[in-house]
Formats: structure tokens, sequence, C-alpha cells
């Protein structure tokens, strides 16, 4: 009975214009290679190339061996995987989205040493602030912060994330302090535009209950870290979330502003066209070593 060796050894003469490279590619000698292969077809009981020639030419039953031998080592090489899998090794490409700042800061240094404890590992890491929600399956992870929009796909919480309302004390010494969401008209504010969210419409929530105010945007930027260092230039008032800004406002380079007033979480959350059960051992550890990071807060200097 032949064995996988034979049918790969088989793949390999057929693949190669002559006998003398097969043996190259194999690294043996051409003699052994010849000795080899009629020891094979007297296994076989038939002819698998033309004699005599120069070139490597397959019989009708060489050609039939080679497209069974095809199938049989793909087969094999996919249940390799699949128990691969099965013992949890982490291996293969892991395609991940995240947002431009918090990726920057946070996810691409954690891809980075997931990839050297892995060295079978390959990673594809994309940043977006604006992603497309219809093509969000082609990815292993989406790292998302703000209102979702898509519940067709699994949501791991990451972390908890708070929005503020905050200025330099430049700005609040030259312009003054607000005391409620209505008066934010008689100051400048400064928008992000991502994820498609209506920007200009802060929701705040007081004691007296929902409170939204439209804001008339003096500045505004699709990137967040602009957003940050105009405020800290003292341009104006921004809404960030609490990952971005609250290292400076323990600095006191920021202040926090009308405390008493809440606006809609952002939770970080990680989302997954599969469940647990099915998610890949390289998804699956990477989201157990983003929760083992991201849970405790790291920007959260207090």
């Amino acid at each position: 009975m032949i064995s996988s060796d034979d049918l790969s050894f088989f793949r390999t003469i057929a693949t190669h214009s002559t006998l003398a490279a097969a043996a190259r590619a194999l690294n043996v000698t051409p003699p052994s290679v010849t000795q080899r292969l009629r020891g094979l077809e007297r296994k076989l009981g038939v002819d698998l190339i033309l004699r005599p020639s120069r070139q490597v030419s397959l019989t009708d039953e060489g050609s039939l061996l080679l497209s069974r031998a095809e199938k049989i080592l793909a087969e094999l090489a996919g249940l390799q995987s699949t128990l691969d899998d099965r013992r949890q090794q982490v291996r293969g490409k892991l395609r991940v989205l995240a947002p431009l700042g918090f990726g920057n800061d946070y996810i691409a240094p954690l891809l980075g040493e997931y990839a050297a404890q892995h060295e079978n590992l390959e990673i594809e890491l994309t940043l977006s602030d604006d992603p497309h929600w219809a093509t969000l399956h082609k990815w292993d992870l989406v790292i998302f912060i703000g209102e979702l929009r898509d519940s067709s796909m699994h949501c791991i919480k990451l972390a908890p994330n708070q929005r503020f309302i905050c200025a330099s004390p430049e700005y609040l010494n030259r312009k003054g302090t607000p005391l409620t969401p209505e008066q934010l008209v008689d100051h400048d504010c400064i928008a992000l535009r991502e994820n498609s969210e209506d920007v200009t419409l802060w929701r705040f929530s007081g004691p007296q209950g929902d409170c939204p105010q439209r804001i008339s945007p003096k500045l505004a930027s699709n990137e967040g870290r602009v957003v940050k260092e105009w405020a800290l230039a003292g341009r104006g008032i921004i809404m960030r979330s609490e990952w971005d800004v609250l290292p400076q406002i323990h600095r006191g380079e920021l202040v926090r502003l009308l405390p008493e007033y809440t606006l809609p979480d952002a939770d970080i959350v990680a989302l997954s066209g599969a469940s647990q059960a099915e998610r890949s051992p390289r998804a699956q550890k990477f989201i157990e070593l983003l929760k083992a990071r991201i849970a405790g807060r790291p920007w959260d200097e207090s």
C-alpha cells in the first residue's frame, strides 16, 4: 500500500521538468530518485512516467495518480489544520479592524506582543474610524467604540468607557465655564466626525432628565488626535472618550465640564462573526489577552 510520503514524492516528480530537477528539490541524488520511482511503480504495478524521455511526461496512470494525490494531500493538510485547532495552536492569519487612535495606542502594541508569542501567526491590522458595517464579517475581530449598529455579530465587552466634555484651563480662563448644556451655544465647540454619528448633537442626561444640545462646531476633524490637540491648545470644548482624555484630566491639562451631566457611554467592545465555540484559537486567545489588558482601563492613571 502506498503512503502519503509516496504521494508527496510523486507529486514532486510530476511537478518538475526533469528527474534531476526533482532530485534537487528533494535534496537527494538523481539515482536515488530513479530508484525510488521504480520501487513505487513496482508497488503499483504500472508505469507512471514515459520512457525514454529527457522530460518528465506522465502516463495516463501517472496523471490519475497525480490528480488523486493532490486531493488526498490537500485533505490531509486540512485534517492537520483541524487537529491543530483542536489542540488550540495559534496559527494562520489574524485580521483585526480597530479605531485609528485607540488602535494605535492600545491594539497595535498588543498585536505585536501577541505575534511575538506565536511564531506561526500572521497579523493584519487595519485602522479606521469609519468602518463599513456591511463588510465587518470579513475580519476575525473588530474593535469598536461607540454606538453599535449591527446586532448580527457577537459582542464581547472589553472595558467600560464614558464620554466627557472638557476644555483646557487656558480656554476656561478666557471664555468662562459653562454650567449647563444650554450655555454651550455661547462657547467654541469642536466636533470629531467618526462612525457616521450625528456629532453636532451632544445628548446629555442630567438631574432633570434628557437635555440634548445641538452645537455649532467652530472646528471639526475626523482625526481624534487633532481634536484633542486643538482642545489642549485652548481652541475650544471637546467631547471625547475617557480612554483618550483621562490622562490629561488627571494632569490638569484638561478640565472635565458639567460633571453632574452624563453622555451616552461608548463601551470598548470586540465584535466577532463567530461564537466562542466556533472561533479560531488565534482569535479567541487574542480576545482573552485584550480582556486581561484592557479591562483594567490602563488609561486611568489616578
